[in-house]
Formats: structure tokens, sequence, C-alpha cells
């Protein structure tokens, strides 16, 4: 399978060929298709398969066939994101594609001078990649208008619930014109997913890849029992052993991050932090350092674990294990990429055992033990019953209808009325 079948314009083919993009994801064959035909589309899959151009790319073709201007302060598709990383890394991924394409491309996201976003939205934007909250800024300053917003993208749907942007969408719902398309991508499917898609998807084709909490075949997983006093010790062991490999190493908390990156800094690591209280002068100098090597050793809280995108990223270590167990599949989940092997090594303390059989029951399988000793009595609870690459009885990537909440009219796929300016 190659882009050249899923219908896209040549124009596009002809670029993602200049980035040596050939072959698509299995979630870009299924939902690219889908998308073209003007459907809502609901996809399942896991971090690092590929989601940014299976909603981007038929979003471009469209656009690019319309060939219309943009009004004033209006967005003609609109892709919201949860994490600032998230956000930029969708923006960075899009304007490798479609530069000097003459589609206007624009970011706006929390931490950053919100005067200078308000002045560049005076033009309008083809394409806007945002975080909920920052948009609500916007939006209520009468910075943006979205009542001519055609295409709409909720990427890491589920990430957006857990970080509480549950009002926010809510009230972007009511802002948005009922004859659009919206496209929404989530790893996971909690309750709360299906207000979200009540309010925002009609009639939607639901296309799954890989069961929700399945890690990449790729990653090499372990854990290491071991005291949280004794934690710091074994970590730095662990790292010297492959000092010149890029390590990414979760915490808890942002106090905790800033400790441990000091203790690695004074152990001789190259090391740095990133987390929520960080500018976002500060996450991205950091993310490019990490990126560019002059980092080794990243140290993160969850709030980024679904916005690093490092293919060279060989080794994750949760130094604390996530009170969701769900997180620590997204964790993981920022090596092996790009087809590369991985490996994730787990700290877990006598006080984790819950978290760790949550997310054994989680991923469907119990982690090799790498040091310590398990305590006995501790096995993972039993998985839910599903065939391998099933979920519900259906084939991983066989795509369904759902059932359409609301009596909204789809919207008819068109070119819009965006022309280049």
């Amino acid at each position: 399978m190659t882009f050249d079948s899923l219908g896209l314009r040549p124009a596009l083919l002809t670029r993602l060929a200049a980035q040596e993009l050939t072959e698509p994801t299995p979630i870009q064959t299924r939902a690219i298709p889908e998308a073209l035909k003007g459907r809502d589309v609901m996809g399942l899959a896991q971090t690092g398969t590929g989601k940014t151009l299976a909603f981007g790319l038929p979003i471009a073709d469209a656009l690019l066939t319309g060939q219309s201007k943009c009004e004033p302060k209006s967005v003609k598709a609109l892709i919201l994101a949860p994490t600032r990383e998230l956000a930029k890394q969708i923006h960075d991924n899009l304007d490798a594609i479609l530069k000097n394409a003459h589609l206007r491309l624009g970011l706006v996201v929390g931490g950053a001078g919100i005067n200078g976003q308000i002045q560049r939205l005076q033009r309008g934007a083809h394409i806007l990649v945002a975080t909920p909250g920052r948009l609500i800024d916007l939006l209520d300053r009468n910075a943006l208008s979205l009542d001519r917003t055609e295409y709409l993208v909720l990427d890491e749907a589920d990430q957006m619930l857990d970080l509480g942007f549950i009002h926010a969408l809510r009230k972007i719902a009511k802002l948005l014109p009922e004859q659009r398309q919206t496209l929404l991508f989530s790893a996971t499917m909690p309750k709360l997913m299906d207000e979200i898609a009540g309010a925002f998807l009609t009639d939607p084709v639901r296309i799954e890849v890989t069961p929700p909490g399945k890690t990449a075949d790729k990653i090499d997983q372990h854990v290491w029992f071991v005291t949280p006093s004794l934690k710091p010790d074994v970590l730095i062991d662990q790292l010297d052993t492959h000092r010149d490999e890029l390590a990414l190493v979760f915490t808890r908390t942002k106090h905790g991050a800033d400790k441990l990156m000091k203790k690695l800094d004074q152990a001789g690591f190259a090391a740095g932090a990133i987390h929520g209280n960080k500018s976002q002068g500060q996450r991205n100098r950091a993310l490019s350092e990490f990126k560019e090597g002059k980092l080794r050793v990243l140290v993160a809280t969850d709030v980024a674990a679904r916005g690093i995108d490092i293919p060279d990223v060989r080794h994750v270590y949760n130094f604390e294990l996530p009170n969701v167990a769900d997180n620590y599949v997204h964790r993981i989940g920022r090596t092996a990429r790009a087809g590369k092997d991985g490996r994730a090594v787990s700290l877990c303390a006598p006080d984790e055992m819950g978290e760790l059989r949550d997310i054994e029951k989680v991923i469907g399988q119990q982690i090799p033990t790498l040091g310590g000793t398990r305590p006995e009595g501790r096995a993972p609870a039993k998985p839910a019953q599903r065939g391998r690459g099933q979920q519900g009885g259906k084939p991983a990537g066989q795509a369904q209808a759902a059932k359409p909440k609301t009596g909204r009219s789809r919207r008819r796929r068109s070119g819009g009325q965006c022309r280049a300016a």
C-alpha cells in the first residue's frame, strides 16, 4: 500500500515523496479515504502511529482543492491538542509537508505571548493548531471567531479529558458551525468520551488499528523492584550503561523532576527537565537540545508524555509509576518510534504494587523482572478476554459506522471558502 492509492491530490503526493514518505501507516490507510469522503472519523490508535498525517493530509487536500481566501480572525480548520509540545509537534509536521503551499498555518499555545498571537490571527488562518486553554483565552478576547470553521480535529482526546479540558471543549463545541467535518483521535476510550463524541461527531466511522492499552511490539519492557531511597542509584547505574544514547525519564511531580534532574547532573549526565512550571521557551529549548543530542537525559512529567516525538529515544525509564495505568502506555510509547527498537524500565517501590498490577492488567501481560524480587502474592489481574489484535470481537483496523449521537446533518466535503492569500 502506498499514499498514491489513497485518493490524495498529486501535489500532496509529491510533497510526501520529498519527505521520503511513501507507505502510509495502518491508521493513515484506513482514516484518510474516509476523511476524503467527508465522513466524521473516530480513530483509535496508540501513540507514534502517524495520526498527524491521518487527519492533516485530508484537510490539506480539501483546502488546496478549494483555493479559498481566509477571512480576518477566522479559521478554516481547527486542530486541538492537549499539550503545548504536541501542538507544536503537529504544527511542525504539517509545516514540513505544506511549506510554500500557500496555506496559512498558525499555532497558539499557552506560555507564549498572547498579544503576538492576537496580531497574527488578524489575518485569519487556513489551519490553526491550538491548546484548548489558550483558544478559550483568544475567544474571550474576541481575537478569533469559529463561525467559519469547516474542519475540526480533536487529537489525543483522552488526554484532553485527563488534563481537565472537558469544560473548555463543551464551550468550544457551542461556538462551532453544525455543518462541519470532525475527526477525533484517541489512544483510549474513557467513559467521558461518549459525551465528547456526541457533542462533536455525527454518524462517525470508527477505525481501530490497535487494541486500547496495547504497547508497541518493539519495546523491551522490564520492571526493577527497589525501595524509594535506592531508586536514584539504580537509575544512575542503568543510565551509565548507555551514556551515548537518549533516555527519557518520567516522574509524577514537577518538583520531583527538577530534583532528579539535579542529581543526574551531579552524576555527570547532560540532563534537562520539562514540565508545566517551565516557560514555553525553556520547554522548547530543552526539547531542541534533547533532539540534537546536547542533552542525553530528559526528565519529564506526564504533561509532556504525548508531546515528544523524537525517533532516537532508545530508553524510557519510569522513575515513578503513573497513577493512571493508561499513561504507562503513553510514556513508553516515546521509544520504538519510526520502526526502531526501544527499551522501557520501570522502578517499582513496595507502595507502587497497586499501580503495577493496574498497568499489567491494561497491557495484558506481566512485565519481566530486571532487578529485585517481585513480592509474593502480587500476580497481576487477568486482562479482559479478547483475541490478538482484536477489541470487542472485531478485528483491529476494521472500520464500522458508529451510531449517530445527534441530529446534526453531516457536512458535505468541499473546498470551502478559503482561497490562498
